[in-house]
């Protein structure tokens, strides 16, 4: 197993949509969370491939799925927990349940595809562990500087269910340590940017057209 020191803390480069191209008007909940479901499967995913290749027995198939809800469940009640301070009740409401809903049709989408099973059932499945795992992570504090450490340990404990016993003895620190801080701040970062009205000049592109 490798040790944290070991590590290589690289990141795989995640390419994620937190400034709006167009006009500056203001973006409905619902708008904001279709665009953040996206950016939290490509992080689950980056978390998911950065563990395996720190030698964490992983398989593709069932314990892989259960891997990227785990992790999946975590950021949407990040987000939920950010939303808290910005929106109101009921824009929050709309947001949650909107990025719940979107992040579980892909979950689900992916989870059919690989087991070949019923996409509806994957679906209820996972919305079924979001409520439970919200209530259960309901117990911990999230303030302005962030989840607190028991945020943190319970999402390891809830991977470490998934890993075998040898492999759960070693995910509880990096877990901690880096890998979901890390994905913390990216949910920061691209909802700071989601939330702003103004939005970010276009890039020029480089170089000479080939007309």
């Amino acid at each position: 197993m490798s040790s944290t020191s070991a590590r290589d803390k690289a990141h795989v480069a995640i390419r994620i949509k937190s400034n709006w191209f167009k006009d500056g008007r203001e973006r409905s909940p619902q708008e904001i969370s279709d665009a953040l479901a996206f950016t939290l499967w490509r992080i689950a995913d980056a978390a998911l491939r950065r563990t395996r290749k720190d030698d964490f027995a992983i398989e593709v198939g069932p314990q892989y799925l259960d891997f990227l809800a785990e992790y999946l469940v975590f950021l949407i009640l990040v987000a939920d927990r950010l939303a808290y301070r910005k929106l109101s009740a009921e824009d929050r409401q709309i947001f949650t349940g909107n990025l719940a809903n979107r992040s579980g049709e892909t979950y689900a989408e992916n989870r059919s595809r690989l087991l070949e099973s019923d996409q509806k059932t994957c679906k209820q499945d996972f919305i079924d562990l979001l409520n439970r795992r919200a209530g259960e992570y309901a117990d911990f504090d999230y303030d302005e500087n962030g989840p607190d450490y028991g945020f943190y340990r319970y999402l390891a404990w809830c991977i470490s269910q998934i890993l075998s016993e040898e492999d759960a003895k070693w995910i509880i620190d990096p877990m901690i340590s880096f890998e979901a801080p890390d994905s913390v701040k990216l949910v920061e970062k691209t909802l700071r940017g989601l939330w702003e009205e103004e939005p970010r000049p276009a890039r020029r592109r480089s170089g000479t057209s080939g007309d």
